[in-house]
């Protein structure tokens, strides 16, 4: 991972200037405990099948990807020159802990895992993402998921 202090000064500069979005309200609701829940991944990875359609800067859109997904099928086209992708490449668990994520199931500690898990583009403004996020929830409720375990990149 780049540091700021590696980056050029103006590049530091605006980073650190970005504006914070507000959003209104944020709703609560009482979790269901975890060995009764549904969980699902949502990384920012840039993570998709080979298949799909690779994502581009500022994407807003994400992808859907199966639980059955074979993890050699699933490939990186984040477009940040600043992330390093060598952990990605030794262990896609890294930025998406699917089997990991089976392994809770298997154990008790998760109710089950999702059907379908999401992946967005991370260098991208989080105002532009509001639509998507809100097909997401949409998508969530649908399979029932209960919790999502965030993954940033």
């Amino acid at each position: 991972m780049v540091r700021l202090a590696d980056l050029a000064p103006h590049v530091a500069e605006g980073l650190l200037n970005l504006p914070l979005p507000e959003f209104d309200g944020s709703p609560w609701v009482t979790p269901r405990p975890l060995a009764q829940s549904r969980i699902a991944i949502v990384t920012t990875a840039g993570l998709h099948r080979r298949s799909d359609a690779k994502f581009v800067g500022g994407a807003a859109d994400y992808r859907i990807i199966p639980d059955d997904v074979d993890p050699a099928e699933i490939v990186m086209s984040h477009v940040s020159i600043n992330f390093d992708r060598s952990g990605f490449q030794q262990d896609v668990n890294v930025v998406f802990p699917l089997e990991l994520l089976h392994e809770l199931a298997a154990e008790g500690a998760i109710g089950s895992v999702a059907r379908w898990h999401y992946s967005f583009m991370g260098a991208t403004d989080p105002t532009r993402l509001q639509e998507s996020a809100t097909q997401l929830a949409g998508l969530l409720h649908g399979d029932g998921v209960d919790g999502a375990i965030l993954v940033p990149v």
